[in-house]
């Protein structure tokens, strides 16, 4: 079994970014991320936390925006607005989901699509399933074509096999694996003979949000296996594979924790260098 850890992957990503964040640097321009987090979440606060840290060790800056949990839904319009107007400000990132009072629907159009980074918008979501290369893919599921990538999966008329349809990852990682020429399956709680359809890919990429829900008998020997699941299980921190049950018997498996999410935070700072090098005209070096 090999191990696809998420490390190398960003680290290699790392090293390119470093030219091109000194590159803007030189014509007076720091890329710049703007975060709004709603309420006091665990795992927001934890996430902003490593957003932060990665975007001061490149020189980029993360900046973020704290709303009370009963944020009324003009407060958070007039936030978002004033970020779209700001030139300084390359990327905007808000997390979700939203508490239910808020309309979720009003504040995706809201948001500029050119500095939507981790495409919550219509607009993206448009160019993405259109094939448009303008726009900025979700990050966990660009994370994923990363790590594929790094590892020289060639995707070419393989079988691939998602497990989740949120727009989040897993219908935008279909489009993403089409791309590539790779052949399609997006699964779901409701499919019939789920084990099986898991069985038959090539690449099988959890991303249901259930924990431990991918055991052996959905695998194969010369499968592989992407995890894209984070939960917490008994005070640990696991995948949608239950990794103990599966990594043994597959060809490649990425860890949870060590796989995707490491290559996320750094595709979140990609889409924040590209956003500046367009609104700025900086030519790449």
């Amino acid at each position: 079994m090999m191990e696809l850890r998420g490390l190398p992957v960003a680290n290699s990503l790392t090293e390119a970014f470093k030219l091109r964040i000194n590159q803007l640097k030189l014509g007076g321009i720091t890329p710049k991320l703007s975060v709004i987090r709603i309420g006091n979440n665990e795992d927001d606060i934890s996430y902003e936390r490593s957003i932060i840290k990665k975007f001061s060790s490149l020189d980029a800056v993360a900046e973020v925006t704290g709303l009370p949990y009963d944020v009324r839904q003009e407060t958070i319009e007039a936030v978002i607005k004033k970020m779209n107007n700001d030139n300084n400000v390359h990327g905007i990132l808000l997390f979700r989901p939203f508490p239910e009072h808020l309309s979720y629907e009003k504040i995706k159009s809201v948001i500029n699509g050119d500095k939507d980074v981790d495409c919550m918008s219509q607009t993206n979501m448009a160019r993405l399933f259109s094939g448009e290369k303008n726009g900025y893919p979700p990050c966990t599921a660009q994370a994923v074509m990363e790590i594929l990538d790094y590892y020289k999966v060639d995707l070419a008329g393989k079988k691939a096999v998602i497990v989740g349809r949120s727009l989040v990852v897993g219908k935008p990682l279909g489009i993403l694996l089409l791309e590539k020429n790779a052949t399609v399956t997006i699964c779901h709680s409701k499919t019939k003979n789920l084990p099986e359809e898991c069985r038959r890919a090539d690449i099988l990429i959890a991303c249901a949000g259930s924990a431990n829900m991918i055991t052996r008998e959905f695998t194969n020997p010369s499968q592989i296996v992407i995890d894209v699941g984070i939960n917490v299980e008994e005070g640990r921190l696991c995948g949608d594979v239950k990794y103990d049950d599966v990594a043994d018997y597959v060809q490649a498996i990425t860890p949870v924790p060590g796989g995707v999410g490491t290559v996320t935070t750094i595709e979140l700072l990609k889409h924040t260098i590209i956003s500046a090098e367009r609104y700025n005209a900086v030519v790449r070096i």
